[in-house]
């Protein structure tokens, strides 16, 4: 058997896009964020690219003309839009007259959302994949080597070879009604409305007043009353799916999403190209929703989903009006009332938010691996870690102490 070939592609163009999306079908976590349409769009529109400070360097492995395994992978010189948060590490290096950037990252651009970063074939070429993007790493002489958000075998395989974990805290929704043992005979009537079907005898809401009906009286009671402001308010809201989506809808879209971002002193990290290059190449990833008020559209908010539509990613949202609490309705209540209507499994809410507790939307471990090249700084990171995990482990047992339920499964 001959020994695998590594290669570094400088664009993700450079790789054969149906190779990299029939990897990428093979994996136990994939997400419409690791397509190849997605990853060129990012860079084919700027937003991720040598210009932004995302130098694309993608690492591939062969064996022959069989793809084994592959991953993205950028040149970062500086540490936006990555949401595992370094900046102290960073500083720690210039203190010392060191430079910590330009650093190597393998991740989706901008996207906090767990799933399969490292496309292999099997547990061996993930496990050569992580050595090549080391090694990479050492002969480019870059201070670190950093995989956001991986999957549990991403993981597994980092920890296999070495690399510092660091965990942090995200909240996500489940399509799940109480568990057998719950007293549903103490629900209100409509809680006890379920419908059959789902794995290992669990069952999922039949409506969204049945969700409702499962939380505690005072949460019930706070999530009718955001929604009674925006219905009050005379806003209505209406979703497209797809190809449904208008060019229109998805011009209105972005003025939502850039205006957000502007009015908290930023820029987009999206260009329009992007949201083009979604609409044309990836439009079966992508649900809409937009809140009218008077016939005339105020805000959007943009819902990604899986390729089999199990799982939902709240993304962007935006508006051009006020409208107390329109935030909650475009951003949770809406999705999760289609999440409850087509058969959803989970839905995730993106990063950081302990206020999504409040909606049901409940905390989930993510983990990331690192890699430093300076000795005595990975010893200084590694026992940072190891305080910083205590620290995560205790805020995971203080949340769960806070379920929004009537009955803790």
């Amino acid at each position: 058997m001959t020994d695998p070939v590594v290669r570094i592609h400088g664009a993700a163009s450079e790789i054969d896009a149906a190779a990299w999306d029939s990897l990428l079908a093979a994996q136990a976590a994939p997400s419409p964020f690791m397509r190849h349409a997605y990853l060129d769009a990012m860079e084919q529109s700027d937003s991720a690219s040598p210009q932004s400070g995302w130098a694309p360097r993608f690492l591939t492995l062969w064996r022959g003309r069989e793809l084994m395994a592959a991953c993205p992978m950028y040149l970062k010189g500086h540490s936006y839009g990555e949401y595992v948060f370094d900046w102290a590490w960073a500083n720690a290096y210039q203190q010392h007259g060191l430079a910590y950037y330009p650093k190597a990252v393998v991740a989706v651009p901008f996207t906090p959302v767990p799933g399969t970063r490292l496309l292999a074939r099997d547990a061996a070429s993930r496990a050569l994949l992580v050595q090549a993007l080391v090694a990479w790493c050492k002969e480019e002489e870059l201070s670190s080597l950093h995989l956001l958000f991986g999957a549990d075998e991403d993981i597994e395989a980092c920890a296999d070879a070495g690399l510092m974990l660091r965990h942090t805290v995200q909240f996500h929704w489940k399509n799940v009604a109480p568990t057998l043992g719950t007293d549903v005979s103490s629900l209100p009537p409509e809680g006890a409305r379920f419908a059959l079907g789902r794995p290992g005898g669990e069952t999922s809401w039949s409506d969204f007043e049945a969700f409702l009906a499962s939380l505690s009286h005072d949460k019930r009671k706070k999530i009718r009353q955001e929604r009674r402001k925006v219905h009050d308010a005379g806003v209505r809201f209406r979703w497209s799916r797809g190809a449904d989506i208008r060019e229109a809808d998805w011009d209105f879209f972005y003025r939502c999403y850039a205006r957000t971002y502007r009015e908290h002193g930023n820029p987009p990290y999206l260009k329009p190209e992007f949201f083009g290059r979604m609409a044309e190449d990836l439009p079966e990833a992508w649900l809409l929703f937009i809140a009218e008020r008077g016939g005339k559209p105020i805000a959007s908010s943009l819902i990604a989903l899986s390729a089999d539509a199990s799982v939902a990613y709240g993304r962007y949202w935006g508006a051009l009006e006020r409208v107390d609490c329109l935030h909650f309705e475009a951003c949770y209540y809406q999705p999760l009332a289609w999440c409850i209507e087509h058969g959803v499994q989970r839905f995730e809410g993106g990063a950081q938010g302990e206020h999504k507790m409040a909606r049901a939307l409940m905390p989930a471990k993510t983990t990331s691996a690192h890699w430093l090249a300076h000795p005595a700084f990975a010893d200084a990171v590694e026992r940072f870690l190891e305080r910083e995990d205590e620290g995560i482990a205790n805020y995971l047992d203080h949340l769960g102490e806070r379920s929004p339920f009537r009955h803790a499964e």
